[in-house]
C-alpha cells in the first residue's frame, strides 16, 4: 500500500518556517541527500500557503515535473492548472482514492495546518523529519494543536555533518481485537 510520509526539515524549536514562510535557517549539510527518499515517492501534496511560498521563492517547478502534485486549498477552485492539482476535499477521503491508483510513496510536504489535517484523519504513515540546529524563535509550527494523540516508533535515526539529524518514524496502530 502506498504510504503517505510528512516529511520537512523543521528547527530545533518546532517549526517549518519563519512567520512570513522563509526558510532561510534550514540547511542541507554535504553529507546528507534527499535522494533515496526521492527514490521511493512520486507524488507530493501540500498546502496552499506552502504553494504560493513556494512560488514566492521561484521554486514554481512543478509544469513539466514527473511527480504529480496536489494542493489543498479552501479558496482555489478544485483542478488541474500551472502543474499542480488543487484539491479541496478531506484528507481522509483523498488518500482512500490516491491509494487504489499504482504508484510509489506519497509525500505529505507542508504545512503545518495540513499536516495537523492529515493526523485529524490518521492517514499519516511516517514522518521523516530533519532537525536543523538553531532555535529560531517563532514561526509556522509543524505540528500546530487541535489534533488526537497519534503513536509513533522510530525506524531510523541518522546524524549529520553541522549538527542535523534525520529521524524516521512509523504510524503505530492498533490492531482491533478480535471477538
Amino acid at each position: 500500500m502506498r504510504k503517505v510520509v510528512l516529511g520537512l526539515g523543521i528547527s530545533l524549536d518546532g517549526y517549518i518556517a519563519r512567520p512570513d514562510g522563509a526558510v532561510d535557517f534550514l540547511f542541507m549539510p554535504k553529507d546528507y541527500s534527499m535522494g533515496p527518499f526521492f527514490a521511493t515517492i512520486d507524488t507530493a501534496v501540500l498546502g496552499r500557503k506552502t504553494y504560493d511560498d513556494a512560488l514566492k521563492m521561484g521554486g514554481g517547478g512543478f509544469s513539466g515535473s514527473k511527480m504529480k502534485n496536489y494542493v489543498f486549498s479552501h479558496s482555489q477552485p478544485p483542478g488541474e492548472r500551472g502543474g499542480v492539482t488543487f484539491v479541496n476535499e478531506s484528507p481522509k477521503t483523498f488518500i482512500e482514492n490516491l491509494r487504489k491508483r499504482p504508484g510509489k510513496n506519497i509525500w505529505l510536504m507542508g504545512g503545518g495546518e495540513l499536516a495537523r489535517d492529515f493526523l485529524k484523519d490518521d492517514v499519516v504513515d511516517e514522518l521523516y523529519i530533519g532537525i536543523v540546529p538553531v532555535l529560531i524563535g517563532e514561526g509556522r509550527p509543524l505540528f500546530p494543536s487541535g489534533f488526537p494523540q497519534r503513536e509513533f516508533t522510530l525506524i531510523e535515526n541518522k546524524t549529520f555533518s553541522k549538527g542535523l539529524i534525520a529521524l524516521k518514524y512509523a504510524r503505530t496502530r492498533k490492531k482491533p481485537k478480535r471477538k
